[in-house]
Formats: C-alpha cells, structure tokens, sequence
C-alpha cells in the first residue's frame, strides 16, 4: 500500500486534464486551509488589525511576484523544456542552477532594500489611510515576511523544475504547507506574539514549502553543485524573456498595490477586498490556474517540434474546458455571496458590516472571473511561443484602465471598496478579448465557429443556472431555514447549489457541449485508476 501511494505522488502526469485534476484536487485542499486561515484570523482579530497583516503582506509580495514567481515561472519552463528535449538532461540542470543562483542574488539584495526602506514606503505607498501607530506595525511585519519570502525562491524553482518534468502531484501539495505553517503561526504565536505570530508563520509555512519538494527534486536528479556557477547561456534567455515580461508584472503589482492604498482609506477596506480576492482566486486557482499550468509544458513541447495545429488544438480545447467550470462557479459567487462570506468569515469579530462590504466586492470581482481564468491560459500560450512582448502590451493596457477606474469609482465618485472589484472585472474582460485577439492573428488564425459556439452555449446554461439558483435561496430563506445558524445556512448554500449545478448539466447535456462528456470520461478513467491502485493494495498485502 504505502509502496503504490509513492507510486502515484512521484509518477508523471502525461495528459493535460489529469495533470489539471491532480493540480485541483490538491489546490482545494490548499485553498480550504487558505480559507481555515482567513477564518482564524477573522476569529481572532477585527478585521481593522487584519488590514495590518495584510497590508504587510503586499510588499513582500509584489516584489516575490515580479521577480520570481510571475516572471521566472513562465520564462523558465519553455527553456527549461527546451534545454530537456534539445541538449539533454544534465545541461537542463546546469541552466537551473545557474538560474536559481541569479535570481537568488537579485531577490536577496532586493529584500535588504525594502527591510532598510520599509517605513517610508509603506507610509508613503503601501498604506498611506492607517495612523502613524498601524503604519509602524505593517514595517515590522513587512519585514518578518520578508525572510519567508527568501525561502520561498527556493520552493519556487522546485515547482519549475518538476513541472517541466510533469510531476505535478509533490509541488501541488506545496501550498498546503506553506498555508499549513501560517495556521500553525496563528494558533500557536498569536497569543504571544499578536497578529506578528501570523507572520512568524509565514516563514514556517515557507520552509515546509521547500521540504516537501526536497525528496522529488533529488530523484529526477537535481543536485546543488559548489562552487555556485551564475553563467549558462540559459539565463540570459529567461532574462531576455523576462525584461519585457518584468514590465508587465510591475504594472500589475502596481495595480494590486493602489488597490491596497485605496482601501486603507476605509475602516476594513483593506480586508474586505482582501477576503473577496481569496474567495474569488479560489475558483481561477482550481480551474483557470491549474488547467493553465498544465497545459504550458505540453503547449511548449507542440511549438518546440513545430506542431501549430496541435498547439491550436490545445489551447482552444483547454480554454473551453476552464469555461465549462468557472462561468457556473461565476453564478454561484454572484447569487450567494452573502451566505458564502458569512459561512467561511462568519466568526466573532467580522461582524455584518464587514460581511456585506466583502460579499458586494466579491460579486463584482466574479463578474470577470471566467476572463481572468482564460486570460491565465492565453498568456502562456504567448510565453510557449517565446512572445513576451503582447502579452505586457495587453498587461500595460488594462492595468492602466484599472487603475483609472479604481481612482474615478473611489476617489470622485466616493464610493465603496467594492467598486475596486468592478474595475478588477472591467479590465479583466479586456484583457481576455484582446489577448485572444492577438494570439488568432499569431498562430494563423482560429476557426472562429468553434470558438464562439461552445462559449454561447455555456453562457446561456450559466444564466439560467444563476436565475435557477436565486429562486431557491430567496424562498427556503424566508419560509424554511433560519439562516442565524451556521448548520441552517450550509444546508441552504449546499441544496441551493446543487440543484441550480444540476440544471446545468442537464443544460450543457441538452445543448450537445462537448466539454461535459470529457469531464465524464475523465471521472470513469479515475474510477478504473482507483479500482487499479486497490487491486494492486490487495495483491500486495501479505495478510
């Protein structure tokens, strides 16, 4: 038994849905802790000391997100797999540690200037709305993060290295850790530490992050070698790749950043449209991210041996397969986001008011979930064409349309922090047109019929599933369940929603969408997998 377990965390995922299946499944486990994390700290501090953790937190990750994880993710795979396929195993090797040196050094250095310049930034920047008194406490959490943050790079490549391998089950389950460590941060810290223990978690959750991967890394064959080597014509590929790119992520990180600055001007602002982010990101993260993350290497592989149809292929059958799942996961966001913000942040300390002001953000972030999921998929699908330049181009456009509109919506027109969510859906659906757009004139054109037609179908599904399933929850609430306890409301939410997943099945059935039937050859396939791993458990059992 525990030989056949092995077996299947270190086996290669070949296809892309089973990679994205084995993505999700441990991406929910992942999201469930971020969300158990979230509701710790709901529990524990009012949502004006959460605005501090979270504010802290910004810094550390814009600067984490343009060097390393954004940037580096998408360069490093296409010439990491290039390198595999082209010059062999060994020289992919020397690129990844002369990689991994490089960007440690940069991230190193970049970290010591934050930690010496923390205070005038996160006065002048980060959070402006917070009194002197909240601002000091965001520098000294600020810059314990950072050491997390410098442990995560680490963690980071790892997930690079083994993805190009298409080992996606270990570097799935490196998330869970790391928000596992923040959890233990919470419970165990918090009561000596404050909202600080929260962060020492940060940095425990990193550590496990890069633990987990340690065993995996070592039998495909990645070694560290002294001394450090900083020179491969590998590395400046990436940042040839990634000058452009780097562009682009700094605007988006801007982007994220004046949404922060804005919301520290609201009593909770900064945790109400934090909270809507984690529960909106969950769905992008299970569908969007995950089948966008395992479609690249495949991607990468179909243009590295001239295969454009294939590439074409690929990339239209994946986008319709993340649209299948997150336009219903859209609806339910939207119809019941009241019951879903008080189910996952209903604790002592996050009271109505918080609860309302996070459900409207939410609903107005689900407005573009679908076009945020996609957009993810397009932009590697740029990136596997080694094309960096569109995909900032497109970045550089809708960041400044976001922008524009989150200072018009709060700062003229003074209103909520919901309205940073509306400009987030607004530029999201830019960003998916315009990328499509660009990558049908790249690639040769798509056949346009095969494009729209599915999405209609879907769209319409989704629109009668969403009335379907505003029906039920107006009138059980009223008439049958009294929804002030906690057990009440879930029997709400969870009846609700599957009747209203229900019709559209039956709708997608009905209207011949082909991406149904795929994910239900997907079920039956996993059905005989598991029925294999246990024939195998008993064979092998000795008793």
């Amino acid at each position: 038994m525990v030989k056949s377990i092995f077996a299947l965390l270190y086996s290669r995922q070949s296809s892309i849905l089973s990679s994205a299946y084995i993505l999700m499944a441990t991406t929910i486990l992942a999201k469930i802790l971020g969300l158990i994390r979230d509701r710790l700290l709901a529990h524990v501090f009012a949502p004006e000391k959460i605005d501090i953790f979270w504010a802290a937190f910004r810094l550390p990750d814009l600067i984490f997100q343009i060097v390393i994880l954004g940037a580096l993710s998408v360069a490093f795979i296409p010439v990491f797999t290039e390198s595999l396929e082209h010059k062999g195993k060994e020289d992919a090797f020397d690129m990844a540690r002369a990689v991994l040196n490089v960007f440690l050094l940069i991230f190193i250095m970049t970290t010591v200037l934050i930690y010496i310049f923390a205070h005038p930034i996160v006065s002048s920047i980060i959070a402006p709305g917070f009194t002197p008194d909240r601002q000091n406490q965001v520098v000294a959490l600020t810059r314990i993060i950072l050491f997390g943050q410098v442990i995560l790079v680490l963690g980071s490549f790892f997930i690079g290295i083994l993805q190009s391998f298409q080992r996606f089950i270990i570097p799935a389950f490196a998330p869970v850790f790391y928000n596992f460590g923040i959890i233990l941060g919470i419970i165990f810290l918090t009561n000596s530490f404050g909202v600080a223990g929260a962060a020492f978690g940060v940095i425990l959750g990193a550590i496990l992050h890069v633990l987990i991967q340690v065993p995996i890394i070592l039998m495909v064959g990645f070694k560290f070698k002294f001394p450090p080597k900083f020179s491969h014509p590998g590395v400046k590929e990436i940042l040839r790749l990634m000058s452009v790119r780097t562009l682009g992520l700094s605007a988006e990180q801007i982007n994220e950043t004046v949404g922060v600055n804005l919301a520290s001007w609201v009593s909770g602002g900064v945790t109400a449209l934090t909270y809507a982010q984690h529960l909106q990101v969950v769905p992008i993260s299970l569908f969007g991210a995950n089948l966008a993350i395992a479609a690249l290497p495949v991607l990468s592989s179909e243009r590295t041996r001239g295969k454009i149809e294939e590439f074409k292929i690929t990339l239209l059958t994946t986008m319709h397969q993340i649209l299948f799942l997150t336009l219903p996961a859209t609806a339910i966001l939207i119809v019941i986001r009241i019951p879903v913000v008080r189910l996952v942040f209903g604790a002592s300390q996050f009271n109505w008011q918080a609860t309302v002001l996070t459900g409207a953000t939410l609903a107005y972030l689900a407005i573009g979930l679908a076009a945020q999921s996609i957009s993810l998929l397009l932009v590697r699908g740029f990136y596997a064409l080694k094309d960096t330049k569109t995909p900032v181009l497109v970045s550089l456009i809708v960041v400044f349309l976001n922008i524009f509109l989150s200072l018009y919506f709060i700062k003229i027109l003074r209103l909520d922090v919901w309205s940073i969510g509306l400009a987030n859906s607004i530029a999201a659906l830019l960003s998916g047109v315009l990328l499509f757009i660009f990558l049908h004139f790249k690639v040769g054109k798509f056949n346009l019929n095969q494009v729209l037609m599915p999405l209609l179908k879907m769209v319409m599904a989704t629109v009668i599933m969403g009335v379907a399933l505003y029906i039920p929850i107006k009138l059980l609430d009223q008439v049958i369940f009294d929804t002030t306890r906690t057990v009440n409301l879930l029997l709400l939410t969870g009846l609700s929603s599957l009747f209203a997943l229900s019709i559209y099945v039956f709708l997608v059935w009905f209207l011949k969408v082909r991406e149904l039937d795929t994910y239900v050859d997907l079920v039956k396939r996993l059905g005989k997998l598991r029925a294999k791993v246990k024939s195998s458990e008993i064979i092998s059992d000795p008793l």
